[in-house]
């Protein structure tokens, strides 16, 4: 568990950018140092514990590219065809140690090895053949169609830095460079509850005046898919010691306290002054729509974040804040999402000083171009604004708005995640 001292979060000027929170984020916490080793079939979204470098070249020999036939260029000849008699078949995983190209062509297929003194093949499709010999065409240069070993990635060289989080083409490199086992960062421990007497657990039946708890499933999925173990603490009431004993006791045992709601300046919210009394609070007052009540503090050495109550606040303060802090917590490298470039096809209106996200379909235009469509809704409750756009656009702090045909920077929901 990363332990901070209470000052580490301490703040007191106006609104903060997102970049100067992530930066306050980035530049304060300790990583966790717990590691293990686990097989890569297992490695899929953890935390590269090291650098991870190749054991053998990659590939680790001559190999042909194609279906063809393997020569020496040095036997061809340097105008017309050659006509060059056939010596032996190679196929993808026999030995071509007891193979010669010299003055002769190899039948060989794709990834079998090339014979030591042959250097180029010929596509099968090229050549023409007669009995027991071949006619090669005129043309093609030393080397054509034949991979030489290292040719990927050299014995040595960097495969994996330290820090990335690994996808699946990640652990494909792995193998391919022979590794089974990479050493990972032991996953994040975030202890995740809601706040609020209105709340229901999900299926249950509602009373007057109660809502079902939609922000806890939202963003324990969220959570899962970055890569944490989450423990889901249920729903706590707007009691103040019910909420700060369960807030010191989760501070115990995890690297990060995530609420959601209770944290704006209400008579009714009350996670403000219960992590006030189990440690230090410095709320987060952020330049960002949705989502500017984000709070952050440290109880007993803990992080704790809390974000706002409406579901698409949440949402996209746990894209844009938190994630950063869980790759700083969890030993990983955090890059901002880049956007994509599109055109609007709306017009909108925003304040200066600060970053907005609003929800965007794609639609196609006759001329194959792809175009943002503002969501028609867009208050921060609206959860069929998430399930019913395509992603979000991000609007500059310093915008004050959009018009038709203006290119807009868009995120796609998958890739925030």
């Amino acid at each position: 568990m990363a332990q901070l001292t209470d000052d580490c979060f301490a703040f007191g000027g106006p609104l903060m950018t997102i970049e100067d929170a992530v930066a306050l984020i980035t530049g304060r916490l300790p990583a966790i140092e717990a590691c293990e080793t686990i097989p890569l079939i297992d490695a899929d979204g953890r935390i590269a514990a090291d650098d991870l470098t190749a054991r053998i070249d990659l590939p680790p020999f001559r190999n042909s590219a194609v279906d063809g036939y393997a020569v020496r260029h040095a036997d061809l000849a340097p105008a017309g065809e050659t006509r060059l008699p056939l010596r032996g078949r190679l196929a993808a995983g026999a030995s071509a140690e007891a193979l010669t190209a010299r003055g002769a062509a190899v039948r060989i297929f794709t990834g079998a090895p090339m014979p030591g003194d042959a250097d180029t093949v010929f596509m099968q499709e090229d050549v023409r053949l007669e009995h027991d010999h071949v006619v090669l065409p005129a043309g093609l240069k030393p080397g054509a169609n034949s991979r030489p070993a290292g040719e990927d990635l050299a014995s040595g060289g960097l495969a994996i830095p330290a820090g990335r989080r690994l996808t699946p083409q990640d652990l494909a490199l792995a193998a391919a460079t022979g590794h089974r086992e990479i050493r990972v960062r032991r996953r994040l421990r975030v202890a995740l509850f809601s706040t609020g007497n209105e709340l229901s657990e999900p299926g249950t039946d509602l009373n007057p005046g109660a809502i079902h708890d939609s922000n806890r499933v939202m963003l324990a999925a969220l959570l899962r898919r970055l890569g944490v173990e989450v423990d889901d603490l249920g729903i706590l009431r707007d009691d103040a010691g019910t909420l700060i004993a369960h807030i010191a006791r989760a501070a115990a045992s995890h690297d990060l306290i995530l609420t959601s709601g209770g944290v704006s300046t209400g008579e009714e919210d009350h996670v403000k002054a219960a992590v006030e009394a189990a440690g230090r609070l410095v709320l987060w007052r952020l330049a960002i729509k949705p989502g500017r009540p984000v709070a952050m503090g440290v109880v007993g050495g803990t992080p704790f974040v809390g974000l706002p109550g409406n579901p698409v606040a949440a949402y996209v303060t746990l894209l844009f804040v938190v994630r950063p802090l869980l790759a700083q917590l969890g030993g990983g490298r955090y890059t901002p999402p880049l956007g994509v470039p599109v055109r609007a096809a709306f017009a909108y209106r925003k304040k200066t000083g600060r970053r907005e996200f609003v929800r965007i379909c794609l639609r196609r235009c006759d001329d194959g171009t792809v175009e943002a469509v503002k969501f028609a809704r867009d208050g921060a409750g609206i959860i069929t604004s998430l399930t019913g756009s395509d992603g979000l656009a991000e609007l500059p702090d310093d915008a004050t708005g959009v018009q038709a045909g203006d290119t807009i920077l868009f995120h796609p929901h998958a890739a925030l995640w």
